[in-house]
């Protein structure tokens, strides 16, 4: 294999070369396309209502004064739950359908390179980076090959646990013979019992209430240290580059 110049990413990162160099004498390169972005602002979104929501699910209001009739709220909370889940569940459908039509970018998520050498040493490289060990990061296009491993371990599998137990205890309340039972109904039995999946999906929720914390973390980090732009790429859909 030939060797590689700090200032060019090796294919086994999954990184587009020609993109890199072609963004090394011009002002920014598109990477990230309109469903991509859309999905993303929907997402997150969807999360945060559902992390809200979740949240008061799981440790209710106090008794609201009054006759019960009157009063509707944790209707009301689990209602915006439900359709925050819904909307997660059909972006997600929407998001994979684009990473088989889409450009390579749209594909990072869903993959990872995990029997490349080359993949992990960036990976490292980017973990010294994050812990201010190296001066400076390499130079991607897409997503570096630490955030690609985080959003595909952190995010694509932990979104779709949460999918798949969320759809169980809703299957609870639409009953046996639902689709949302039928589909689902094997989890709970799977996981013990009803309460189990409860705290499990509870657990979910924290676990990427963290993911969420260090992801925006990064990206803001990335924009004020880093050799590219990262929060505006995922509005214009262009990746700057800083030198």
């Amino acid at each position: 294999m030939s060797t590689t110049s700090p200032e060019q990413l090796i294919d086994a990162t999954g990184i587009d070369e020609s993109a890199v160099s072609h963004g090394q004498t011009t002002k920014s390169v598109y990477v990230y396309e309109a469903p991509v972005r859309l999905w993303h602002w929907i997402n997150a979104a969807s999360i945060t209502v559902l992390a809200l929501t979740g949240y008061f699910i799981g440790s209710p209001l106090p008794t609201m004064p009054g006759e019960a009739s009157a009063h509707y709220l944790m209707g009301y909370i689990r209602f915006a739950h439900f359709t925050a889940g819904y909307l997660l569940a059909v972006g997600l459908i929407g998001r994979t359908y684009w990473a088989l039509v889409g450009n390579h970018h749209a594909r990072e998520m869903f993959w990872v390179p995990v029997f490349q050498k080359a993949y992990w040493n960036e990976v490292l490289t980017m973990l010294k980076w994050y812990a201010f060990l190296i001066p400076r990061p390499g130079r991607y296009v897409g997503h570096n090959p630490l955030a690609r491993f985080a959003m595909f371990s952190g995010f694509l599998m932990l979104t779709l646990f949460m999918i798949v137990t969320g759809f169980a205890l809703y299957g609870e309340g639409a009953q046996m013979g639902s689709w949302q039972e039928r589909l689902f109904g094997w989890v709970i039995p799977l996981m013990g019992q009803s309460q189990d999946v409860h705290t499990w999906h509870h657990l979910g929720m924290w676990a990427l209430i963290i993911f969420i914390t260090l992801h925006v973390y990064a990206a803001i980090r990335e924009d004020i240290m880093g050799r590219q732009s990262i929060v505006s790429t995922m509005i214009s859909g262009r990746r700057t580059f800083k030198d």
